[in-house]
């Protein structure tokens, strides 16, 4: 008597499977994942118009007179060209953002430079008191500018340094911040760096400018957009030591598009931040990369 095989169960392919999951798969379901994102990009966008809303508010004003501005216009007025004649022409803004350009990149450079240094003496140099240094300068991270100011411009003033670049710019070329963003740095690199370049005989010098600065180039992004920005937007201490209008940054002198006429005259105003904003902009969108990537915390050693 014949006997029949028992029927073996059919095995299907991974691809089959994948594709009667797909089948299978609740519509429900994808329409509400689809409605969630949709919800999400409609907050993300409410926010962003709402952040963003001062900035474009300030454009508008820009191109307005008082009157349209007393009006609560909210649409591009006519009067741009001769606001625009009055901050660059009459009030030489040009000449503020030349002062407050050139004051920036030598702080950055000068903050930069010395933080550098800084952080490979903390960590790869041995000297007498190294430690309690290092926490002096932790210490002074804790003192606004504003205590040792009237010490700054009796030290200025008796150099004779007033309404030059000097006084803008030598005072300030060290910091703190930058001293101990480095010396985090340096030290969560791998030691072996340092013993392998003792061992072919470089100095201290070479081994910075072949192998730390290399590796360091997204904190000196990060560390150049916080100082051009804080040296950018220096108030008090342009004011004490310059007296001299030409000499002035552009903080001073946006001050003198308040009044025009004996009043005040909110469009030229408005253009002038609009101006003063884009130097700035500029460097963080250039270095925004370096700025990001400098703040990243990472256990790679």
């Amino acid at each position: 008597m014949a006997t029949t095989a028992p029927p073996q169960p059919k095995v299907s392919r991974p691809g089959a499977v994948r594709e009667d999951l797909k089948r299978k798969r609740p519509l429900l379901g994808y329409r509400k994942s689809r409605a969630d994102r949709w919800y999400t990009h409609l907050a993300l966008f409410t926010v962003c118009v709402v952040v963003a809303f001062p900035l474009l508010y300030a454009m508008i004003v820009s191109t307005q007179g008082n009157a349209e501005f007393f009006a609560y216009q909210l649409t591009p007025g006519n009067r741009l060209r001769d606001n625009f004649d009055f901050v660059w022409n009459q009030r030489q803004l040009g000449g503020y953002l030349w002062n407050s350009t050139i004051q920036a990149i030598i702080i950055t450079v000068g903050k930069t430079i010395t933080a550098l240094l800084a952080g490979l003496a903390f960590v790869h140099l041995d000297f007498p008191g190294k430690w309690w240094i290092f926490w002096f300068v932790l210490v002074t991270l804790m003192m606004p500018t504003e205590i040792s100011i009237i010490a700054l411009f009796q030290i200025v003033s008796g150099f004779g340094w007033g309404n030059t670049m000097y006084a803008l710019t030598i005072p300030f070329l060290a910091s703190a911040t930058g001293a101990f963003l480095f010396r985090q740095h340096f030290a969560n690199l791998p030691s072996d760096l340092s013993e392998a370049a003792q061992l072919d005989g470089a100095s201290p010098t070479q081994f910075l400018w072949k192998i730390l600065l290399p590796l360091s180039w997204n904190v000196i992004g990060a560390l150049a957009v916080i100082q051009f920005l804080y040296s950018w937007n220096m108030y008090l201490w342009p004011l004490m030591v310059i007296n001299e209008q030409s000499a002035q940054v552009i903080q001073i002198g946006l001050g003198t598009l308040r009044n025009i006429g004996g009043g005040q005259s909110y469009g030229p105003l408005m253009l002038g931040a609009v101006i003063a904003s884009i130097p700035p902009t500029l460097v963080f969108i250039l270095l925004q990369k370096q700025f990001l990537s400098g703040f990243s915390i990472s256990s790679e050693k």
